[in-house]
Formats: structure tokens, C-alpha cells, sequence
């Protein structure tokens, strides 16, 4: 039976383009069938006030990461989001816990899926990616070495899995596939993909200079075939299975 997976983008909330994601959004309530599912590539949340860079800083101080969180859980919630995968922001959790308050670890009200309230939400949390289609895996994009061309760290991690890739972090779009034959015969194609991202980059005051790209993906599955679709955001909008979306 045939289904489609979006790719959400890394959102960073509460940096996140808010027109971009509610186009996301209104795309997936038009074109989401029955037994489609959304994926969350991972950084669906800064946390910019326990990273290691806020240390001894003023934004140690702001105290907005419940509020923070619970604008994260509604756009989870507005994207109907399924599964999510692990990621570096939202490792800052764990690692912010372990590191200056120890004694707190176990405490279910830290740990990621009680936090970002997934039980609630219907979301299945993936710790070490997800095989969601025969010789494909999403993975968030910081498990191995990341390059500044678009497609490149995901291409690396093709290599390394031996699978097509999916993945998130480099903010960048891209795909690379790879092609393998023998006697004029296709043995093999391995794909890989960034998704790009959706944040608004008027916040993300620390980026002074980026080669970054917004977009996100959609997969088409049908049985061991699957047809990615990139979908960049080119002048505020972008098009998707033929139907454009602009703000």
C-alpha cells in the first residue's frame, strides 16, 4: 500500500519562521492521507538558555524555556507530527541535567518524552533513527562529520550506514544520489537528502554569515519504492505535489 512521509525541517522554536511553518502546516492537513505520516528531523527546540554557550550569560536568565516548550508542543501539534527524531538542541536537555544538576536524572518530568509531552501528542520518539521504508533511515545529521555543500553531510552518512538518508542539521537542501551497476545493470541507488530548515533567520542573531537553505521533503512510498520530493522555499512560498503555498 502506497503512503507518503513528510520531513519536517529543523524548527529551532523559538527562532522558527512562523508564515513558513503554518504553510507547512496547511500543506499537511491538505495532502495527508490516511496512513501518512510526519516526521520531525530533530532541533525542534532551541534551548539556547541551557546550551553551553548561555553559560555565564544573561540568556542563562531569561526564563522562557517553559514557554519555550509549550509554543514547541503546539507546533508539533499543528503539524501533526508522528515520530521525531533525537537531535543535538534537544540532547541539551539531558546534557544540561547531567552536567549541573545530577541528581535530577530519572526525574520524568526531564526526560524528552514527558517534556515535550509526545505520549500526548501520538509521537513516537526515535533514538537512533528511523527505518521507516526498506534501505532508508532518518537520521537528525550530527551522528557523524558535517560539510558545508549542500548534500554532502548526508551523502557521508550513506557511506557509512549503507542505506539512503534522510536527514536535518546542516540547514542546507540537497540531494545526492548514488548509483551502482555492474554489466549495464543497476544494482544499486542510495539517496541522499537534506532537508534544509525552517527558521527565521532575522533571530538567529548568532548566524552572521550562512549558506543555509529553507525547505522541507516529502518521501512517496509505495512498497520498496520510494520517490523523494524537495520542496525549497523559493520568494515566501513553495510548491508541493503541484499545489503552491505562499505567505
Amino acid at each position: 500500500m502506497s503512503h507518503k512521509v513528510f520531513i519536517a525541517p529543523d524548527l529551532q522554536v523559538p527562532f522558527q519562521d512562523r508564515a513558513f511553518v503554518a504553510a507547512m502546516a496547511d500543506a499537511i492537513y491538505d495532502l495527508k492521507d490516511e496512513g501518512d505520516r510526519v516526521c520531525s528531523i530533530g532541533d525542534e527546540m532551541d534551548m539556547q538558555t541551557i546550551s553551553r554557550w548561555a553559560e555565564g550569560t544573561p540568556l542563562a536568565h531569561q526564563r522562557s524555556i517553559g514557554k519555550d516548550r509549550d509554543e514547541t508542543v503546539e507546533v508539533l501539534r499543528d503539524l501533526q507530527v508522528t515520530d521525531m527524531i533525537r537531535s543535538n538542541h534537544t540532547d541539551r536537555l539531558y546534557n544540561y541535567v547531567m552536567k549541573n544538576a545530577p541528581g535530577l536524572l530519572g526525574l520524568p518530568e526531564l526526560g524528552l518524552r514527558e517534556f515535550f509531552r509526545l505520549d500526548d501528542l501520538g509521537i513516537t520518539f526515535h533514538e537512533n533513527g528511523w527505518r521507516f521504508a526498506p534501505g532508508w533511515i532518518a537520521l537528525h545529521g550530527d551522528e557523524a562529520g558535517a560539510s558545508q555543500i549542500s548534500g554532502q553531510t548526508a551523502r557521508g552518512l550513506s557511506t557509512k550506514t549503507g542505506l539512503s538518508v534522510v536527514c536535518g542539521h546542516s540547514h542546507r537542501l540537497g540531494m545526492i544520489p548514488t548509483t551502482l551497476s555492474v554489466n549495464g545493470v543497476v544494482t544499486r541507488t542510495q539517496f541522499a537528502i537534506e532537508v534544509g530548515h525552517a527558521m527565521d533567520l532575522r533571530k538567529a542573531t548568532y548566524a552572521k554569515t550562512h549558506n543555509w537553505q529553507q525547505g522541507w521533503c516529502v518521501l512517496h512510498i509505495d512498497g520498496k519504492t520510494v520517490t523523494p520530493e524537495l520542496i525549497p522555499v523559493v520568494n515566501k512560498g513553495f510548491t508541493i505535489m503541484g499545489k503552491r503555498y505562499s505567505w
